[in-house]
């Protein structure tokens, strides 16, 4: 199977890949988050590559303690927790609605930190995030929801961040094409904060198992969010 490496350069980089065993690692559940899912930070099943299709939902109110609405990713045989937005699913998302939208999206190609990212051997097209990187989240903008250089004169979004979020990032096929004004932009799958704190429309992923989830997935995985 081919695979794309994560390294410091500005091309894609074709790799050959094998199978791994996902590592056991110790960790902290969160306060609020006392009956958490299988997570592949401490499962100690091996997942085989290949995986196509993940599946996001609401996360039962009945597993919700105080806070913001959760969501679970199901990944083959793991349930992962993940962050929503802010104004959880909805199947008509505009922009800065704070939603998740709903739909199939294929998982198009992505970025990461070569300053703190570890090398890995992945099935979709990596590169490395510079500073000038940003995305365009103007609707009246001929760049919207597009890459852009920085400094951009119009709104945008920096890729290039102090925090650990887009440490990792994938770019959902999410009004790209075609692309509709006001329909909303720059919907990935990135690393969560440490208490799932809402995104601005994203899914978000515990850092860990996105980084173990990542390298399992088939050449054209699709997210299903429902």
């Amino acid at each position: 199977m081919e695979g794309y490496c994560l390294k410091n350069t500005e091309k894609f980089q074709p790799c050959s890949t094998g199978r791994r065993r996902v590592q056991q690692l110790s960790g902290a559940r969160s306060v609020r988050d006392k009956k958490w899912p299988r997570s592949f930070a401490w499962g100690t099943d091996a997942v085989k590559p290949g995986l196509s299709l993940l599946i996001v939902t609401r996360r039962p109110r009945s597993l919700e303690g105080p806070g913001p609405e959760l969501g679970l990713l199901r990944a083959g045989p793991f349930t992962l927790t993940c962050a929503l937005g802010q104004a959880g699913i909805h199947p008509l998302k505009k922009e800065g609605d704070k939603a998740t939208p709903a739909g199939r999206f294929a998982l198009l190609h992505g970025f990461f930190r070569a300053d703190r990212s570890v090398r890995q051997v992945l099935p979709l097209p990596m590169r490395p995030i510079r500073p000038q990187d940003g995305w365009c989240d103007d609707p009246q903008n001929p760049n919207y929801n597009r890459l852009v250089r920085l400094p951009f004169r119009t709104t945008h979004e920096k890729l290039w961040r102090a925090d650990s979020l887009y440490d990792l990032v994938i770019v959902l096929d999410y009004n790209i094409s075609p692309r509709r004004k006001n329909r909303g932009s720059a919907i990935f799958l990135h690393c969560a904060r440490e208490d799932f704190a809402p995104t601005e429309g994203c899914i978000a992923l515990r850092a860990g198992d996105l980084r173990k989830l990542l390298p399992r997935l088939a050449k054209k995985a699709v997210l299903v969010i429902k």
